[in-house]
């Protein structure tokens, strides 16, 4: 992905949270060179200096037949994003789009029945433990979970190369900054109050 130095994030840890506040994403990957994407929540791991995606998706999904011929597939992970008016700067200028994106490349492999059902247990648990009535693994039916587990396969990701771009107005001046915060605000709607809200968490770095 294309990143302007002012936007280029090689923070691992920051990128590492950034994925799992971000956790729903795009995996990529071509067959007879076109692309197909699929679109899944994902869980992280580390294991050692090793980071891991995991994943599953439905057995029928004939992506997961690509793994074992792509060298690399890609998953893409995004965070708030925004239009930004050049009406708000104190110079003559082009509007603009703020936004968050992380691209994480690396090698798939499927997920033997053992690692799958860690991997479902896992992702419940993050999803329903904080529930009043949480739907955690070890509560549900035997019946139940290996019926579904005929139905998917899943897969873990070795990361290899890790992209990410927050382009989040880095490369305008104090007075600009602050007033697209505020303009972001006044506009009412969930996507600029959120981008004003990381945005100001950040007005520290920027000043």
């Amino acid at each position: 992905m294309y990143i302007p130095k002012y936007f280029k994030v090689t923070n691992v840890d920051e990128i590492w949270d950034f994925v799992q506040k971000n956790s729903f994403g795009t995996i990529v990957t071509t067959k007879k060179e076109k692309p197909i994407a699929t679109h899944l929540p994902f869980g992280l791991t580390k294991q050692g200096d090793d980071y891991f995606i995991t994943g599953h998706m439905a057995y029928g999904n004939p992506q997961w037949r690509t793994f074992e011929t792509c060298e690399d597939v890609l998953v893409m992970f995004q965070g708030p994003h925004s239009y930004i008016s050049s009406s708000w700067y104190e110079h003559e200028e082009v509007p603009t789009w703020n936004y968050q994106a992380v691209h994480i490349y690396g090698k798939a492999s499927i997920l033997d029945k053992e690692d799958l059902i860690d991997e479902l247990t896992t992702m419940l648990k993050k999803y329903e433990e904080h529930r009043e009535n949480p739907v955690l693994w070890n509560k549900l039916s035997p019946t139940l979970l290996e019926n579904e587990l005929k139905g998917i396969v899943g897969f873990k990701i070795k990361v290899g190369d890790i992209q990410a771009a927050y382009k989040l107005s880095q490369n305008r001046n104090e007075t600009d900054y602050l007033n697209i915060i505020e303009k972001l605000y006044d506009e009412g709607n969930p996507d600029a109050k959120q981008m004003a809200k990381l945005m100001g968490s950040r007005l520290k770095n920027h000043i």
